[in-house]
């Protein structure tokens, strides 16, 4: 089997790196080049790797741990700022609210005969709402509390949105500092093949096949150092900032999930039902949808309270010149008025009124359906984090050992010459899948304990030990 993997190795490797040259010694045509495999220093030992080309210069960056990121973009990421002015803007809605209505100065003069024995008059008026400051102070208030939850949902998401960002970064550079053991396994064994094919135990094919694999790596090590630079800058957008960077440089295993604020793997998570009823009294956006009911019904209220009249109270000063009076004395007084306004003979805000209930009839089903949307996406995030809890841990306990155990077996069996380089390049690409599907499994174990956090509003959120 093994000779039948040799010879697709060399007729792959010939055909489509060395067109068509041929192992054996062959007269050459004018002007061909005779192939000779190149020093496996040179070949196989880049000076540097290769490296991700970027728009700008490396900045440097300062380290930052995963609670100091979050409080850092609490303070300084420009959308949050933008929400808290919110609440003073609901604050001052509640003084528009409560307002009085500015009063009318009305003034008349008689002219003519017509101002013989008729005073003139100078005075003012008060528009006065009846039954309607009330109602409007009280769904501004209303609002405001609505606002204050906004905020602090938007808050919640922002530090969720930052534990995602930091974990994905971390996340990014284990998977490059993975590669880059790698790329010095392989570059440590494409030494031993080169030795070993100087004093003639080995094939010149294993050189070339060293070759490939290595080079093969680097590209991949390429894309892993732009995937660091990609997650860093997603990371820097929520803090409003570009020089920061997480302070470790590879996921914390075992022990020391509480450096990213998750809990063991080993502990056990709550049922289902018991974390559903937790939701349903921590979850931000369910509470601001009833604070959006609330917020329709006093709508309601002020709406209906169109339909009431307004009144005018005025007063002022009438007099009578004396050169227009019969009397030919002054004459003068005070006088008070009253009118009713806005009486609703015409019109009497019915299309308002409706639409004002129908507004409530939507909340209420918008609440209804957001308790619903939190059930189901409670339960897919519930679900994900209970398999990759169970992934982690079958990693941890068996695959990683094993895997870890053959990989060390293999490298010395080929030394010692008991195998050969495909045996031992199964093996090594193997134990690479297997370390960095462990590091996606624990990347998945972090950003799903996120997302359960995410549905349950509870950032204090504990298993059982």
């Amino acid at each position: 089997m093994k000779k039948y993997l040799y010879l697709f190795i060399i007729f792959f490797t010939l055909s489509t790196n060395f067109s068509g040259a041929e192992e054996t010694q062959t007269p050459l045509n004018e002007g061909q080049k005779e192939f000779t495999i190149m020093p496996i220093q040179k070949a196989v030992e880049p000076t540097k790797p290769l490296v991700a080309q970027t728009s700008a210069e490396i900045p440097t960056y300062e380290k930052i741990s995963m609670p100091e990121a979050i409080d850092y973009a609490l303070s300084h990421n420009l959308d949050i700022k933008g929400n808290r002015l919110n609440i003073d803007i609901a604050k001052n809605s509640i003084k528009t609210a409560n307002r009085l209505r500015n009063p009318s100065f009305m003034s008349f003069f008689n002219l003519g005969k017509a101002a013989t024995d008729n005073p003139n008059n100078a005075g003012l008026i008060f528009p006065i709402d009846i039954a309607k400051r009330g109602p409007r102070k009280n769904l501004a208030k209303s609002n405001l509390e609505l606002t204050k939850g906004n905020v602090a949902l938007a808050e919640l998401t922002l530090r969720l949105d930052v534990r995602q960002a930091y974990v994905d970064l971390v996340a990014a550079k284990s998977m490059l500092k993975i590669l880059n053991e790698h790329r010095k396994l392989l570059q440590e064994l494409a030494m031993i093949s080169q030795r070993k094919y100087e004093l003639g135990a080995v094939p010149e094919i294993d050189v070339i096949h060293a070759k490939m694999t290595l080079n093969q790596l680097l590209i991949n090590v390429n894309s892993a150092n732009t995937q660091v630079y990609v997650a860093r800058y997603n990371f820097n957008r929520l803090l409003n900032s570009k020089n920061y960077d997480s302070r470790e440089d590879y996921l914390p295993e075992q022990n020391k999930f509480i450096a990213l604020l998750t809990p063991k793997s080993s502990e056990k998570m709550p049922t289902f039902e018991e974390l559903f009823d937790i939701a349903l009294q921590k979850r931000l956006d369910l509470k601001n949808a009833q604070k959006d009911i609330d917020v329709a019904q006093k709508n309601l209220v002020v709406t209906i309270r169109q339909r009431i009249p307004d009144i005018e109270l005025g007063a002022g000063y009438m007099f009578v010149p004396q050169q227009l009076a019969t009397s030919n004395t002054l004459a003068q007084g005070a006088y008070v008025m009253g009118n009713i306004t806005n009486i609703p003979l015409l019109y009497q805000y019915s299309p308002e009124i409706k639409n004002a209930k129908l507004q409530v009839e939507q909340k209420q089903l918008a609440y209804d359906s957001l308790k619903k949307q939190a059930f189901m996406n409670l339960h897919s995030a519930y679900d994900e984090f209970v398999t990759a809890q169970s992934n982690l841990n079958y990693y941890t306990d068996v695959l990683l050992a094993e895997s870890r155990q053959f990989l060390n077996m293999a490298k010395r069996s080929y030394e010692v010459g008991k195998s050969g380089m495909t045996d031992f390049i199964f093996v090594q690409q193997s134990y690479k899948l297997i370390i960095m599907n462990y590091t996606t499994a624990l990347a998945e174990y972090y950003n799903y304990w996120v997302n359960v956090l995410r549905e349950v509003n509870d950032e204090e959120l504990k298993l059982n030990g």
